[in-house]
């Protein structure tokens, strides 16, 4: 007769057995797998980033790879007849090359983000029905539809912005690795090599960290927008800030983990950025870390339009440890994190917090 400690195990390693293949038939058959997003567990939350950021890379590695090849053909080069004005030119030139390949990227990945925009609310709107027991639809509301239309298009912008960052960093790569090269007596094959390099891993960007920064973010901030709406809809104000409280939970969300905040307030931030997506950084700021050299604490602060405001100091840190949000100083409260943006996740890269509703 099994146990239910049995029977748990059991199930458990059935699902383990599902996933693996899923993956199995994703990853090395390039066999697509349809399947619904699990977002009320931090493990569904994890795989849901995986996919999503799987998908997104697909879509830009074509046009990353082609980016490279055009500026590498334009600066393959003998740069040791050339002059200090030609080469600006060559560099300019590779850039410009470069940028008409990566230009189609924001594009091409905000097809992914619709069709995944509609699944990450569908999914916030499931966890709060099963895992909350929240009296709703199943239906989306009129909220909701408003939130997946604007996940469908708010990290376009960033995504173009990251591409003009890489841009501008290769830049400066490749003029000191030409100077260097020509100061060293190097030919053109070995600057060439250097370049190739250098575009690969600065135009080309970071591979899937980048991407998974990326899907995170998307997913985490269309979760806490469905969840929002989910309690609104339930009639529901009040709400608590719940970390996942394990080896790789941040500072940040330790300090927040158990904190309550306003349905109807968080649901005006996500106002005021649907109406102003280009303010996002300002009116949902990220959290940052910093050590004092005075105080020998770690301070956890936003920037807001230029002007840095400290919202905690760790007193006592647990980072790398379960279930304990560590000792913290000098605190914010409610009002005050709320002015600032601060009440829903994500709040920084890979944020895997959500929210807990608080019958009333």
């Amino acid at each position: 007769m099994c146990t239910e400690g049995s029977v748990e195990a059991r199930l458990r390693l059935v699902s383990e057995a599902r996933e693996a293949a899923d993956e199995l038939l994703e990853r090395y058959l390039r066999v697509p797998v349809s399947k619904a997003m699990n977002l009320g567990s931090a493990r569904g939350f994890d795989r849901a980033v995986a996919r999503l950021a799987a998908q997104l890379r697909a879509r830009a590695s074509q046009a990353d790879d082609a980016a490279v090849r055009a500026a590498v053909s334009v600066l393959d080069v003998d740069w040791g007849s050339t002059t200090a004005e030609r080469r600006r030119a060559l560099i300019a030139q590779a850039l410009k090359a470069a940028g008409g390949r990566t230009a189609a990227v924001p594009g091409a990945v905000q097809a992914t983000f619709g069709d995944a925009a509609d699944e990450v609310v569908r999914a916030a709107r499931s966890a709060a029905r099963q895992g909350q027991r929240l009296a709703i639809s199943a239906d989306f509301n009129a909220l909701d539809r408003r939130v997946v239309d604007y996940l469908a298009t708010s990290q376009s912008a960033f995504i173009r912005d990251e591409y003009g960052r890489r841009a501008e960093v290769f830049s400066v790569q490749a003029r000191r690795i030409v100077s260097d090269g020509l100061e060293a007596g190097l030919g053109r094959q070995d600057i060439a090599r250097d370049l190739a390099r250098a575009a690969a891993s600065t135009i080309a960007g970071r591979g899937q960290p980048y991407w998974e920064v990326v899907a995170g973010s998307f997913i985490a901030q269309g979760r806490s927008c469905g969840q929002l709406s989910s309690l609104a809809e339930a009639g529901i104000d009040r709400y608590v800030f719940e970390a996942v409280l394990d080896e790789h939970t941040t500072e940040t969300c330790r300090f927040l983990h158990g904190k309550t905040f306003s349905v109807s307030r968080g649901l005006q931030l996500f106002e005021r950025v649907e109406a102003e997506p280009d303010r996002m950084k300002d009116i949902l700021p990220w959290v940052r870390e910093s050590l004092d050299p005075d105080t020998g604490r770690k301070s956890l602060y936003v920037n807001r339009a230029g002007q840095r405001t400290v919202i905690a100091e760790v007193a006592r840190s647990a980072v790398g440890t379960k279930d304990d949000r560590g000792e913290f100083v000098r605190g914010l409260g409610e009002h005050e994190l709320l002015d600032l943006g601060i009440s829903f996740p994500p709040l920084h890269g890979l944020c895997r917090s959500s929210l807990v509703s608080i019958p009333q």
